[in-house]
């Protein structure tokens, strides 16, 4: 059944007015004439078949009808304000699932300055690399890195290979930031083996593979001009964060990304030999349901 109500800006009018006994102080209140009030309470009163003021030279003064009538309506309108700074204070959440590598090495130095600026906001962080389903799943956001569907990739660069979703229906994608790769290893190694000054001299360190991306190595190499170096070894991980501990432990050289490297070489604990880096082809994105990516947690997570 539709509802009987009074236009809604109408009733807001008469609310302020009667509270004042004063239509100039009611416009003020609510950022409009004089006159825009006194049109919308002759409305209401039109609405209602009932007079609500008595005018009087400088003053108006309630009826007897707009009296029983202002209690109804401050009653109504206490009871909306109520429920709305309720549901706007409820407990807010956000579910994120993030790649272990960014988690570790990115997102947490990033998640301090988020949670002191919106303690309201609850996070629930999970890491994996398998493929997102937001249907099964109980995740608003992911960050993961690959390639966006129906788009072409240079395939001379470094491809990424990763499934990021099991379903784009419905989902969305807001890119973060290129994926760039370069050789990193640590600063004490260097001072063992000596200077890395060009690509050939990487032949007397051994090279670290990540096997889940097997061609950064060749990628860089290849971009460089450099494809007959092989190193003096080979050492393959399975995950790239072993890949920058091996670094680190100074057991080689390895080829990452450039967000993965960069926490870790502002504490000097990797360096890169070479200025130059490789974008890949692929991308980091934040990926969610479309009406959830639009919501205003996940704006202010991606902000």
């Amino acid at each position: 059944m539709k509802r009987n109500l009074p236009p809604l800006l109408a009733l807001r009018a008469f609310e302020a007015a009667a509270r004042h006994l004063s239509f100039s102080k009611a416009g003020e209140e609510l950022n409009v004439t004089q006159a825009a009030i006194s049109r919308q309470i002759k409305i209401l009163e039109t609405f209602l078949n009932h007079s609500l003021f008595n005018r009087l030279t400088r003053q108006v003064e309630l009826t007897p009808f707009g009296r029983s009538y202002l209690a109804a309506a401050t009653h109504a309108l206490d009871t909306v304000e109520q429920a709305t700074c309720e549901i706007m204070t409820q407990h807010r959440s956000l579910a994120i699932s993030i790649l272990p590598s960014i988690g570790s090495l990115w997102l947490m130095e990033r998640m301090t300055g988020f949670a002191c600026a919106y303690p309201e906001i609850e996070m629930h962080i999970s890491s994996s690399m398998d493929p997102v389903d937001f249907k099964r799943h109980n995740i608003d956001l992911a960050i993961r890195v690959g390639k966006l569907p129906g788009q072409s990739y240079d395939p001379s660069l470094p491809q990424i290979d990763f499934k990021m979703v099991e379903d784009w229906t419905d989902v969305g994608a807001i890119h973060l930031w290129d994926d760039f790769i370069a050789p990193v290893c640590s600063p004490k190694l260097v001072e063992k083996l000596g200077p890395i000054e060009g690509p050939e001299d990487l032949n007397r360190y051994c090279l670290i593979y990540n096997s889940r991306r097997p061609d950064c190595w060749s990628g860089w190499l290849k971009a460089n001009g450099a494809c007959a170096v092989t190193g003096s070894g080979r050492l393959e991980v399975s995950h790239s964060f072993i890949a920058a501990k091996a670094a680190r432990e100074e057991l080689g050289v390895a080829c990452l990304s450039s967000i993965e490297i960069d926490p870790w070489s502002s504490s000097d604990k990797l360096v890169r030999p070479f200025t130059k880096h490789v974008q890949s082809a692929g991308a980091y994105y934040l990926l969610g349901l479309h009406e959830r990516l639009a919501a205003p947690d996940a704006k202010l997570f991606h902000d």
